[in-house]
């Protein structure tokens, strides 16, 4: 079956402990499988169905939350996933912000507070387009971010990263523990992969707006990034919230494995209508019998 071959791949993707990671065993192109773009469309049409129906009765249960989180290389494709992935979901249920470089205010508190902020409700599933691991990747690979940050110089240390991600795998603990279940997505995505979907950008005119100049200037800090998101997920990832490194090279499998990923997700907290009680159940009785009169 189709959506086995996407949830054996997925598994592939999983990442749950992060020793020994490295992000060189993992393919930008998903690597041989039985999957084929043909039948794409049918199987996210379908996957979008099934977590509609989830997302439906864990709302309606009132119990979790569910936090997506999307991290990626410019023009990984992380617009376009989440677009493709949650758009049969009721908007009613869905949270989801896009995170830009903090401002003034935020720069004077402390780097989750405004994530926190933007954190779902119980019963709704948040989607977040880049997160709190920027405080890990981008203001790691450029230094005069973090000298922006107005942070007294005795707790910027050498061990300043190190503590950053104890710090994040504390908190993503703590969601676990008040009823979040918590999917970080990294897009993987090839470094040429990646120059071709800019050169797009600047050669087709209706694409030309998603193109900054920093885009491209960020290309030279490629390696930088990659030992940043390696370091990340050997020190975050968890059982409780796993990293899913997912092949981006080609954006339908991309958008596939994310489903995928989200039903398995919310499969396993099993979400279930409530159930009345007795005393519901007269109330509903007595409610049809007086809508069944006449004069009603």
């Amino acid at each position: 079956m189709p959506r086995q071959h996407v949830r054996a791949l997925l598994a592939r993707c999983r990442i749950t402990d992060g020793a020994g990671f490295r992000l060189a065993d993992h393919s930008t192109g998903g690597g041989d499988s039985e999957l084929r773009k043909a039948n794409a469309p049918a199987l996210l049409q379908e996957g979008v169905e099934v977590l509609a129906g989830l997302q439906d009765r864990m709302a309606a249960q009132d119990r979790h939350a569910v936090l997506a989180i999307f991290q990626a290389m410019d023009a990984a494709g992380k617009d376009g996933a989440i677009k493709h992935a949650f758009t049969g979901l009721n908007p009613q249920g869905c949270l989801v912000y896009s995170f830009k470089a903090p401002g003034r205010e935020d720069l004077d508190r402390d780097f989750l507070r405004r994530h926190v902020r933007q954190l779902p409700a119980r019963g709704q599933i948040g989607i977040h387009n880049r997160s709190w691991y920027e405080e890990v990747l981008v203001a790691r690979v450029h230094p005069a971010i973090l000298a922006r940050q107005n942070l007294p110089p005795e707790v910027i240390s050498d061990r300043i990263w190190d503590e950053r991600l104890e710090d994040i795998a504390a908190f993503e603990r703590y969601l676990g523990r008040q009823g979040f279940v918590v999917l970080k997505f990294f897009l993987h995505l090839g470094r040429d992969e990646q120059r071709k979907r800019l050169l797009a950008r600047i050669e087709e005119p209706e694409k030309n707006w998603k193109l900054e100049a920093s885009d491209v200037a960020e290309r030279r800090y490629w390696d930088d990034y990659q030992a940043a998101y390696e370091a990340a997920i050997r020190a975050t990832a968890s059982p409780a919230a796993p990293w899913f490194v997912i092949p981006a090279d080609r954006k339908w499998l991309t958008r596939l494995l994310v489903v995928e990923a989200m039903i398995e997700a919310l499969e396993a907290i099993d979400p279930r209508y409530p159930e009345l009680d007795e005393a519901g159940r007269e109330q509903l009785r007595a409610a049809a019998q007086a809508l069944q009169r006449k004069d009603a």
